[in-house]
């Protein structure tokens, strides 16, 4: 019999053993059959994602952990799965739910998903500006409501965008798209961004501001900026007291950017006209949830990169992101060092 170098080579490769990982949700298959080729891969089956507990039980061991915005992953979780973890890849933009500096102690790499969002979250946050803005919401509620019985002059009068001022709080990737967006809609743009160049803010045609001339100046706000220590509760009582009492507030960003209870308290009593939220504090909003009794106040589901090419995109990066760390190699797309 001859030598079968070729066979032996591959009989070798199916002796090797693929590396292990945690995942905590079943995600499109785009980027969950890469996984699986590649690794030995404990999913998670369940809509809901795993508790805190079970999240450090099934992460012992692994090589690597793709997660969601979803899960809290911290020193914790990342000692429970040992020395051995060389990779944390998350399917979203935003880490915070990631203590990146425990992974940094420890040598980790955590990937993420920038860019490849940002179209579909603008386009969610400027169809929240129109809904809001043209009370899309309460005239779905009336017409249900059985009050629809002939063209009102006066019933459910919303606002304008032509010619009104568009505040950008955070003009990122994401802010900068819903800046191009603005242009169609004959808005003048604000933006709030501490550190952006103002030529940069010109070129989306966005005069750079202070916070509170923001706030004092503009008919809607948009929020695009990432959570941090510095913008947690950014809009509180406060800001909201220094707007309009006819601005429309929208957040696509993070939830917490936004007090709850102060939102609440400015919607029921006036302060502001409106808002519109992807995102919430906590999320989700519990059915009783008094946000959800205002008929000023529309909310989905964060679902800002909820569209099929977005997703699978998404899926894509970090499966390539937690197969790259898991081999040694560099992450394509990894959170950028402080």
């Amino acid at each position: 019999m001859g030598y079968n170098r070729g066979a032996v080579i591959k009989q070798k490769r199916e002796w090797i053993v693929k590396p292990k990982v945690f995942v905590t949700r079943v995600f499109p298959d785009a980027g969950l059959k890469l996984v699986q080729e590649a690794c030995n891969a404990d999913i998670w089956p369940d809509v809901m994602p795993p508790p805190y507990a079970v999240l450090k039980e099934r992460s012992r061991g692994v090589d690597g952990l793709l997660c969601m915005i979803t899960d809290r992953v911290d020193a914790a979780v990342m000692d429970a799965a040992g020395p051995q973890l060389k990779v944390i890849s998350q399917m979203a933009v935003g880490v915070d739910n990631i203590d990146l500096n425990a992974a940094r102690v420890r040598g980790i790499p955590v990937g993420h998903t920038p860019g490849v969002l940002t179209e579909a979250t603008a386009d969610l946050a400027f169809a929240l500006l129109l809904a809001a803005a043209r009370r899309l919401l309460e005239g779905v509620e009336y017409i249900r409501a059985g009050r629809w019985r002939t063209w009102e002059p006066k019933a459910l009068l919303g606002a304008d965008l032509n010619g009104a001022t568009l505040g950008i709080i955070g003009l990122g990737r994401i802010g900068k798209a819903v800046a191009r967006r603005a242009a169609g809609f004959n808005l003048s743009l604000l933006a709030y961004n501490p550190g952006l160049a103002p030529e940069e803010a010109a070129a989306v045609n966005a005069r750079l501001v202070d916070f509170d001339i923001l706030l004092r100046e503009s008919d809607f706000i948009s929020i695009h900026t990432p959570l941090t220590p510095q913008t947690r509760g950014l809009i509180n009582s406060a800001a909201l007291a220094k707007m309009k009492r006819t601005a429309i507030l929208v957040n696509t960003a993070r939830g917490p950017v936004v007090d709850s209870r102060a939102l609440y308290d400015a919607l029921k009593n006036g302060v502001i006209a409106a808002a519109a939220l992807d995102v919430t504090d906590p999320e989700p909003l519990p059915p009783d949830s008094p946000l959800l009794t205002l008929p000023n106040l529309l909310v989905v589901p964060h679902i800002g990169s909820a569209s099929v090419w977005t997703r699978d995109q998404m899926a894509l990066m970090a499966a390539r992101n937690l197969i790259a760390g898991v081999r040694g190699e560099p992450l394509p797309h990894a959170v950028p060092k402080p």
